[in-house]
């Protein structure tokens, strides 16, 4: 066995299954239909889906928050139910709900959550953490009178009290400005940097492609792609060109209407096509029979959103 093998997974799910029984004559629900996921550790990780894809009863039963009906889940090579306890000392959770304790002031609340875990107090990093997160200033006052953006960034400061080997990041920029969101993010590349796994779901596509090594895409309770993010995005067999021309035309020329080019602003010819069966000179060569003066052309690669919505439209 090769040393590379030998490495514990910070996460490892194995044919889980959720399924939520209905009351009355309506069926069971299916959440999760035999989930399998290997996070390596070190990884950032990034899981999404479609609303009600499942993904947050992936992250609640990995919390120990909800019951699986079948299959395994284990933390750092602690299983989620028969080392629960060290499973559940080696992650932490952001979850999407803003649940803290409207009369507790951050610090407080950062104390009290270290208390809970054990942290001896010369060990305890409050002022650094919320620090990071933006809210030194917000240190003493209660938590009902902070903004939301505020206290979703104290949710994470509160996940991080325990230095989890495993972050797991529930949406954790939702209703955060621009700002705060690049220093959020600073500081969790700087704890992925450092050896902390991170796991994060978001509907900012943008932010999982940027920060994530590798994807995983859930709809519909399964797994419909998990590879590096590179390796994802290179399978797309899309491809966008805009050809800018030097003269203004009232409508998409004849030999160009086969590649469903559109036109913008008079000048502006973009075409999507399918590299493996369409070259570019043929494009090239369109434009050119139908006369086109070309004075620049600019190619666009597909991203994250692409992949994702072509992953979870079937079904």
């Amino acid at each position: 066995m090769t040393e590379t093998a030998s490495i514990t997974p910070a996460l490892l799910v194995h044919n889980l299954t959720k399924i939520y029984k209905v009351k009355g004559s309506a069926p069971d629900k299916t959440a999760l239909k035999g989930i399998n996921l290997e996070v390596k550790p070190g990884s950032f990780f990034g899981l999404l889906g479609p609303n009600g894809a499942g993904k947050s009863t992936l992250i609640n039963i990995i919390a120990g928050l909800v019951n699986k009906t079948s299959g395994e889940v284990s933390i750092c090579g602690f299983d989620t139910v028969k080392d629960m306890r060290a499973a559940r000392s080696a992650v932490g959770v952001v979850p999407q709900e803003l649940n803290l304790d409207a009369f507790f002031t951050p610090r407080e609340v950062m104390e009290f959550q270290a208390g809970l875990y054990g942290v001896p107090t010369s060990a305890r990093r409050t002022d650094e953490i919320l620090a990071a997160m933006g809210l030194s200033d917000k240190a003493d006052v209660y938590a009902r009178t902070l903004s939301g953006g505020m206290r979703r960034r104290l949710l994470v400061a509160k996940a991080m009290v325990h230095r989890p080997e495993v972050l797991i990041l529930d949406e954790p920029t939702a209703g955060v400005d621009i700002e705060l969101r690049q220093q959020l993010w600073s500081y969790v590349k700087k704890l992925n940097d450092e050896g902390t796994t991170i796991i994060l779901t978001t509907h900012y596509l943008e932010e999982a492609e940027e920060l994530c090594d590798t994807i995983a895409i859930i709809n519909h309770g399964e797994v419909v792609a998990c590879e590096p993010t590179e390796s994802l995005l290179s399978k797309l067999d899309m491809k966008n060109v805009c050809l800018l021309l030097g003269h203004d035309i009232t409508e998409v020329p004849e030999n160009l209407k086969q590649f469903n080019a559109t036109l913008t602003h008079g000048r502006r010819l973009n075409i999507s096509y399918s590299p493996s069966k369409t070259e570019m000179a043929k494009i090239l060569k369109a434009a050119a029979d139908d006369g086109l003066n070309i004075i620049d052309l600019t190619t666009e690669e597909p991203d994250l959103e692409d992949a994702f919505l072509q992953m979870t439209s079937a079904g």
